[in-house]
């Protein structure tokens, strides 16, 4: 697993691009972008760029983490 750069949310900016979610994520590149294009994921496209407002992010990754421990 990759080591995240981000030791907290707050270090987080308010928008991250793919890059960032791969960081915070542990995962490839590749991977983040397979994450990403889901359709339950917060991403914004605007032009060619993907943003993922960082509280959106925040509150997707509790949707996962209640799904699994449910």
């Amino acid at each position: 697993m990759k080591r995240s750069k981000y030791h907290s949310f707050e270090e987080l900016p308010l928008m991250l691009n793919v890059q960032d979610v791969a960081d915070v994520l542990g995962i490839g590149l590749a991977h983040a972008y397979e994450v990403v294009h889901r359709q339950d994921f917060p991403a914004i496209t605007l032009g060619s760029r993907i943003i993922i407002p960082r509280d959106r992010f925040m509150a997707w990754i509790e949707e996962q983490a209640e799904k699994k421990f449910q």
